[in-house]
């Protein structure tokens, strides 16, 4: 593992370093009485010093749970934070940043918890210096510890969202983790022959990366390059910078992260150049990728290599590690999330004219902590896991050729007419038939005559519209040619549309930022249909008045 140092250079981890330091590691918790009753929370950006607390932890047989940054640090009151120390009851914290999360720790855990701190110690008893508890010696019990751990050993605990209430804690054994590895493995098969090289943002208090991408790494004896970067205006310069610097050999990012690298590669060939280099295999999640992106980057794969690099999508979850499904074969249109892994069963029950996924195999959650009855309801009779997501086959006369995501189940409404909305596919759509003038999209009309959508603007393509850089964000949206934009690439869906349950009559900018302490938007970018709704009605009432604000075609 590899990360910027103080002067800008990348400082490195050897694979001999990190098992001396996590044996150490292992051995100072179990002197502090942890186990799977008295875990590890994590509560930090990703960091070596991160990784390296999560694995002491793993090796001694004590889960850890990484914990999203956010919830110190977007949230007034802490409170899916107290909900997360009252679910797992941490026995230890570990913080990148103490001056940073000082407030967060004092308010949800208790105040004689042991703290670890990677730098700027708070002032509170019982603070130990990260780089002091590696001065550790191991002994037999980090040993014995290791030695007893086996398939059913509580790895990790993530959680979910919290976008319907508070996080769950979902269990992640040893035999989830190791299972979805091997699927992996087989899926990327290049693997077995070239170790990865590994340029990654993606959080590790969510399963793409703390599962996926992590253990890929050290499962294929590869090098993981920690960006500190983000698909964010102010971020996505340090990405640029890591990748125009290391040429990454398989790549993950969401469709918002690939559209800023599109366009920055389109301007810098010495960035286009250093990711192409070496690159076997592009995966997109987290969102439907738009056809104008998923274009863009097989033109600048042919451009600079000849040939197009793979690029593909699955479908998983917390619970399922996550790796389910993916699409290895070539395709034309975004989309397709392929097959299942090997491993892994997928059962399809009817479900208002489509399809709801459900899937059993080794790298299935065994629940919830502490929640029977929650874990009862996530599984049917025969044992599947429901994944709320809904499919539909990509040829219904041949099930190899993949399926396309349909939506989340709970997301599908009826407009007036008992016609249902298929949300997931339509979010989808728009957002392509947009161009790029949109980041997102949020469908509502539940009960009404016809659809409208409340839509994220991308601001720096709608700034170039207005071609005045002096405009305030609320200016640009006013201004009559980024007005006259939308409503022509509104008029275009409406054209495209086949009927009332899929043709969006009106749309409105949404003008302030989604919030995460309110589970409208995740770390990654991603917009939560549901919680955008329950938490802005007014907004909806405004979107179906007859006010300035809402553009028509």
């Amino acid at each position: 593992m590899a990360e910027r140092g103080e002067d800008g250079g990348w400082v490195g981890t050897t694979y001999a370093e990190c098992l001396d330091r996590v044996r150490r590691i292992g051995q100072f918790l179990l002197e502090h009485g942890l186990s799977a009753e008295r875990p590890l929370a994590i509560l930090a950006e990703n960091s070596t010093a991160h990784a390296l607390m999560a694995l002491g932890a793993q090796h001694a047989g004590i889960p850890s749970a990484a914990i999203s940054p956010g919830y110190a640090t977007l949230s007034s009151d802490f409170g899916k934070l107290k909900d997360i120390a009252r679910q797992i009851t941490p026995g230890m914290v570990f913080v990148d940043d103490g001056a940073r999360f000082a407030a967060a720790v004092d308010q949800a855990f208790d105040a004689d918890m042991p703290l670890v701190v990677k730098r700027n110690p708070p002032a509170r008893a019982h603070v130990v210096a990260f780089e002091s508890l590696l001065a550790t010696k191991p002994g037999a019990a980090v040993d014995e510890a290791f030695a007893a751990t086996g398939p059913d050993t509580v790895a990790k605990f993530l959680f979910t969202s919290g976008t319907t209430g508070s996080p769950k804690a979902v269990i992640q054994t040893q035999r989830m983790l190791c299972a979805n590895a091997q699927m992996i493995a087989n899926c990327y098969a290049f693997m077995k022959k070239e170790v990865p090289v590994i340029v990654d943002w993606a959080p590790w208090n969510h399963t793409a990366s703390g599962n996926k991408v992590f253990n890929l790494v050290i499962y294929n004896g590869g090098t993981f390059y920690v960006d500190e970067g983000k698909p964010a205006p102010a971020l996505i310069g340090k990405t640029i910078a890591n990748l125009r610097e290391i040429s990454p050999s398989w790549y993950f990012n969401v469709p918002v992260g690939y559209e800023m690298l599109v366009q920055a590669m389109r301007q810098d060939a010495t960035l286009r150049e250093s990711f192409f280099r070496r690159l076997k295999l592009m995966m997109y999640a987290g969102a439907g990728m738009a056809q104008h992106t998923w274009d863009a980057l097989n033109e600048l794969s042919e451009m600079t290599l000849g040939r197009r690099v793979p690029l593909g999508t699955g479908m998983g979850s917390t619970e399922t590690s996550p790796f389910a499904t993916f699409c290895a074969a070539p395709q034309e249109k975004a989309g397709n999330i392929g097959v299942p892994a090997q491993g892994s069963v997928m059962k399809l029950v009817p479900y208002a004219g489509k399809y709801e996924m459900r899937v059993k195999g080794p790298h299935i959650t065994p629940g919830y902590w502490r929640n029977p009855k929650l874990t009862a309801e996530a599984f049917d009779e025969e044992g599947f896991y429901r994944m709320g997501d809904a499919l539909r086959f990509a040829d219904p006369d041949d099930p190899h050729q993949g399926f396309f995501f349909d939506g989340r189940t709970a997301e599908n409404f009826k407009l007036r007419t008992g016609t249902w909305v298929a949300v997931g596919k339509l979010r989808a759509q728009l957002v392509d038939q947009f161009a790029g003038l949109i980041g997102d999209a949020v469908i509502a009309g539940e009960n009404r005559a016809e659809l409208g959508a409340l839509v994220v603007p991308a601001m720096p393509a709608l700034r170039k519209l207005a071609a005045d850089d002096a405009l305030s964000d609320a200016e640009v949206l006013a201004h009559p040619t980024v007005r006259t934009a939308l409503a022509a690439r509104l008029a275009d869906h409406q054209q495209q549309a086949s009927g009332s349950a899929t043709r969006i009559m009106r749309v409105m900018p949404l003008t302030e930022p989604l919030l995460f302490d309110k589970g409208e938007i995740t770390e990654k970018g991603s917009v939560n249909q549901r919680a955008v709704l329950a938490n802005r009605p007014h907004l909806v009432e405004t979107l179906f008045g007859e006010g300035p604000e809402v553009i028509r075609a």
